[in-house]
């Protein structure tokens, strides 16, 4: 999951040009917006090959990369 962290760490700076901690907030924060956070759940489908289940496309599971990362891992489930 660590490649994971560091590759949604990469991602997030490509779309908001700042460099985020895992536990920085994202969307609370106003960092990630409606279309930043697609960018994002799109980058998150192309590495894993699976499509976002409607029912956690939620911003309380996209508030900090260590969120999202537990997001990912609810993919499979």
């Amino acid at each position: 999951m660590d490649d994971l962290r560091t590759f949604l760490q990469e991602i997030i700076a490509d779309v908001t040009f700042k460099k985020v901690g895992f536990s920085d907030s994202l969307v609370e924060s106003g960092l990630l917006d409606s279309i930043t956070l697609v960018e994002v759940i799109v980058a998150i489908e192309e590495k894993t090959g699976k499509a976002m289940p409607q029912h956690l496309l939620q911003n309380e599971n996209f508030e900090t990369i260590d969120t999202i990362v537990e997001t990912v891992s609810k993919m499979d489930a």
